[in-house]
């Protein structure tokens, strides 16, 4: 069924919403289907179009009873839950919202993923998150740095007039101290005092050059492989900063490896794929690129999973608790974000940058 060159221009605006969209008549007829749909349903758009939208459901007479409610008057709106069937795979449970036009015999039929739906949840709590931490640590890097020089600085005027050497002794824990506590500020102030350098980046090239410094640090009982899409292009970028947040999250999974790199099976691989028409950061990108630091390490534990993007949280003894903190600020510098997925055997950090 061709779609008359006016209604597929009157529709055209849908293909740029994130959510599943189709226009049907009311015996379910599908007169237009948005980009998102194709791509959720595995089918060209040229398939759907002129098919019965309910042969995409498990349960298809729900979809017959709300459009028979609509054609009778019922109602003007109705949302339930259902099944959509996807080619090649498992049907994704969404929440459908079935609506009436200015048209007579038109109605709009919106999906929404109920996985996206929590997924973009977990992603507006992590911005949130990021961004509340970054003003905090601001704040509190300030408030200690000034009495924390002041500290310092008469530790070391009385250690000048004590002579007792036991006295020295305790000035110099108070000196020591000052300056541990010094460069714990100073690392939490580091991604907000360093200038952004924009550049060329080779994803790719990062990866590798964390896997040649986690190697020289960790050099037997640890393997890290390569699954690398060579079609991902670069992107403009800060490669140092890209670096560093790599190496973070790879040197933590390192160190949670330590049992299994004694016993010779560790492994961690960096997967990176290109991912469309995505959604994250409240915003829909065409291209995105997918970088995925996975290990077989023991996972992260449950009670600080919520929290592990927070300052100062570590799962891990003598840890500083700022590695994937810094982590985040800097992938979000490039206006991308970090997620963590983690079972026992199995954690997987994705990051997600868009692309040009």
């Amino acid at each position: 069924m061709k779609i008359p060159a006016f209604k597929a221009s009157r529709f055209q605006s849908f293909d740029l919403l994130a959510t599943l969209v189709a226009v049907v008549r009311s015996n379910g007829k599908v007169l237009f289907a948005n980009s998102a749909l194709e791509d959720a349903v595995g089918t060209s758009r040229r398939t759907i179009e002129g098919s019965s939208l309910n042969d995409f459901f498990t349960e298809p007479h729900l979809l017959g009873n709300a459009l028979a409610g609509m054609a009778s008057n019922e109602f003007a709106a109705l949302r339930y839950d259902a099944w959509l069937k996807r080619l090649n795979h498992e049907p994704v449970p969404v929440h459908v919202i079935v609506a009436q036009t200015e048209r007579v015999g038109e109605i709009v039929i919106e999906l929404l993923p109920l996985e996206q739906q929590v997924r973009q949840g977990r992603e507006e709590r992590l911005i949130d998150q990021a961004q509340a931490n970054k003003e905090l640590i601001r704040n509190l890097a300030h408030e200690i740095k000034n009495p924390l020089g002041g500290i310092r600085g008469a530790a070391q005027l009385l250690q000048m007039e004590i002579e007792s050497r036991d006295l020295i002794e305790y000035t110099q824990v108070i000196i020591q101290e000052a300056d541990r506590l010094q460069t714990l500020v100073d690392r939490l102030l580091a991604p907000h005092r360093c200038p952004h350098v924009v550049g060329d980046v080779n994803i790719h090239e990062v990866c590798e050059r964390v896997r040649s410094l986690i190697l020289a640090e960790f050099p037997r009982g640890l393997r890290v492989v390569r699954d690398y899409d060579v079609s991902v292009p670069e992107f403009r970028g800060d490669r140092e900063q890209l670096i560093q947040a790599v190496l973070n999250i790879t040197h933590n999974a390192a160190q949670a490896l330590a049992e299994r790199i004694a016993a010779g099976d560790a492994e961690i691989m960096f997967v990176t794929r290109i991912a469309r028409q995505v959604t994250f950061g409240k915003q829909r990108y065409r291209l995105a690129l997918e970088l995925h630091v996975i290990d077989n390490g023991p996972g992260v534990p449950d009670s600080i999973k919520d929290r592990i993007f927070y300052p100062l949280v570590s799962g891990r003894d003598g840890g500083s608790g700022l590695g994937l903190t810094l982590a985040q600020t800097f992938i979000q510098q490039h206006h991308g974000l970090i997620e963590c997925d983690s079972e026992p055997g199995r954690t997987d950090f994705k990051i997600l940058i868009p692309l040009p």
